[in-house]
């Protein structure tokens, strides 16, 4: 027999000085419940309960049983009570991992204001631009950017994430503008060592159809952000986010290049490992997400304003 059931029988059964009153209570026959408690009483090798036509009472053995099955109950009581708050009510550590470079600019401001709505949250946030394994490094969220592999994991695409190319006006006097995607093998190329398609750079061309390019550079590192400041100091030509470069792309300090060719976009997405149910704290750090970054991303207002390109013009 299943041991809590029967502890919560003998407690019922001593509540109620009864066998009968307790499986009324409890909707079981009266023979059920002398099961419940001979069952215990064999398991422990003492009887528990003195029986009479009268009354029952509890034997010296009993007594101590019964005080320690109560407190049992009560504890496993709070941890489901406690474990069904946290399934309604968003509270406990919050582990996340994301992209250095979009998790400072971007996720931090969220992050501040998710706390401040759900003060039950406490976060622990790792940012590393490498791919983390959630279930064994033990985080409960990641933010991702780039299309997903198949895994276990669940998905949940939060917005787009666009590509811009450009350098600084200075390296662009010194070694001319690139005009197609094939212009990009004379030229230094920043390059980031965790993009998913490696030294490839892909665009859509003016008539819809796809080009890429396999580029090389003299720099190649794990941080956007370092290619950046390269970029800024008229090093090469960048092929980044428009979260990092759009900034400086509208100040005039980085010439977008190529208009006509389109960088192919990818996905700013949250995953998280499945399970039957979904806690609270993870459910509205992602519907909290998704809100704050649906329709045009903060991250693409800069395009409006756009300085201008004082540099020749693409051809049509």
């Amino acid at each position: 027999m299943d041991r809590l059931t029967s502890m919560s029988v003998f407690v019922k059964v001593v509540a109620h000085h009864s066998f009968a009153v307790a499986a009324r209570e409890l909707g079981l026959s009266r023979a059920g419940v002398s099961k419940h408690v001979l069952a215990l009483e064999q398991s422990l090798g003492a009887r528990l309960l003195n029986r009479n036509t009268r009354r029952l009472s509890l034997t010296e053995v009993g007594a101590v049983v019964h005080e320690r099955y109560v407190r049992i109950l009560e504890e496993i009581d709070e941890v489901e009570r406690n474990a069904g708050a946290l399934q309604t009510n968003p509270r406990g550590t919050l582990r996340i991992t994301a992209p250095v470079s979009f998790g400072i600019p971007h996720l931090a401001p969220a992050i501040v204001d998710y706390m401040s709505r759900y003060p039950d949250v406490s976060i622990d946030m790792v940012l590393n631009d490498r791919t983390v394994d959630l279930i064994e490094e033990g985080f409960d969220v990641a933010v991702r950017i780039g299309h997903l592999p198949d895994s276990t994991l669940i998905a949940r695409r939060i917005a787009p994430i666009r590509f811009a190319l450009c350098a600084a006006p200075a390296y662009l006097q010194r070694h001319g503008e690139p005009r197609r995607p094939a212009d990009l093998i004379g030229h230094n190329c920043l390059e980031f060592s965790y993009r998913q398609t490696g030294t490839e750079w892909h665009f859509t061309g003016p008539d819809g159809t796809k080009e890429s390019v396999r580029v090389s550079g003299r720099l190649k590192v794990n941080n956007p952000q370092i290619l950046h400041t390269a970029a800024l100091n008229g090093d090469g030509v960048e092929f980044d986010p428009t979260f990092i470069v759009g900034p400086d792309i509208a100040a005039g300090r980085l010439v977008e290049l190529m208009l006509n060719y389109r960088p192919v976009e990818t996905d700013l997405s949250v995953v998280y490992p499945p399970g039957r149910q979904l806690s609270a704290k993870v459910r509205s750090f992602v519907d909290f997400l998704a809100k704050r970054f649906a329709g045009d991303p903060e991250w693409d207002h800069w395009r409006g304003c756009r300085a201008p390109n004082k540099l020749a013009p693409n051809p049509p």
